[in-house]
């Protein structure tokens, strides 16, 4: 009799999942607008939903490949980096010098980017997030490297450098493929950022007792780590291209892709001693009786 009672009970509990997934993942990246009077109360309990059901409730790893999730997850993620970008283009038209309620609505754009970036591996979503975020990334660095903003919003420029660090990791240790001129270009795009950012923040502390805007240890090691694995994945001349750049300003000293320059050569190496053997062979077939 308890068994006969499963296979009813069984689809009505993963549509009620279902359903309170779907509306959490609404409220977590403000699909349905504000909720007065809750507020941001509303949307940081419905992301705390989300993380408890994707670690804790085994129904929910059934429910994400459903279309209605995987439809709201896609909404979410084009919709919070939509407004993100938005966001960070009003810094440019406000008269003021640091607005502090742009900045402020920007920071939680960011926190948000963060959450989906922890979220969607799980989900196994995170190439949308990364594709989206490419084909912003250009534009990002205009607004923020723009003059206006050069002594300025210290903390935004290290938390994009975190968001940008997820990307490339998830690139780089191939957990999202893309194509080849899309990891170029991704490269391309952060690598200079990074490499100038960490010695300026580095002054910053030197000049600033207590500036708590820094590129710690663990942040550095891994956008090291995922520059040097992304590199290993591209074209062989698109990998001299980045690595003559580097060589020319090596005095920086970060980040240090010493490991990437020696496996490159390896590979060009090995890969001209079987362009010379292969030659040598056809050769040798030629002159033979």
């Amino acid at each position: 009799m308890a068994m006969s009672k499963i296979p009813n009970t069984r689809p009505r509990d993963l549509s009620s999942t279902k359903d309170i997934f779907v509306s959490a993942v609404r409220f977590a990246v403000s699909i349905e607008g504000p909720c007065l009077p809750f507020g941001d109360e509303l949307r940081i309990s419905a992301q705390e939903q989300i993380d408890f059901m994707l670690g804790e409730d085994g129904d929910t790893t059934i429910i994400i490949a459903d279309s209605e999730v995987q439809s709201a997850v896609t909404m979410g993620v084009y919709n919070i980096i939509h407004s993100f970008e938005t966001d960070l283009c009003s810094l440019l038209l406000d008269t003021s010098l640091e607005p502090e309620g742009v900045y402020d609505r920007i920071m939680k754009r960011v926190s948000d980017l963060e959450w989906m970036c922890n979220v969607l591996p799980k989900m196994d979503l995170m190439k949308n997030f990364v594709s989206n975020w490419a084909a912003i990334s250009s534009k990002i660095l205009v607004i923020i490297e723009d003059r206006k903003l050069d002594h300025i919003m210290w903390g935004l420029k290290v938390k994009l450098i975190e968001v940008a660090c997820k990307v490339l990791e998830a690139v780089g240790y191939g957990s999202v493929i893309l194509p080849a001129p899309c990891r170029v270009q991704l490269l391309k795009t952060w690598f200079p950022y990074v490499r100038k950012m960490k010695p300026l923040l580095d002054s910053k502390a030197v000049e600033e007792i207590g500036f708590p805007y820094k590129m710690n240890e663990d942040l550095c090691q891994a956008i090291e780590g995922a520059i040097v694995s992304l590199i290993l994945t591209l074209p062989s001349n698109d990998q001299a291209d980045i690595l003559a750049d580097w060589i020319r300003s090596r005095e920086i000293g970060y980040p240090d892709l010493s490991e990437a320059f020696e496996v490159w050569c390896y590979r060009t190496k090995s890969a001209k001693r079987r362009l010379v053997e292969s030659l040598d062979g056809h050769s040798d077939t030629a002159v033979s009786p």
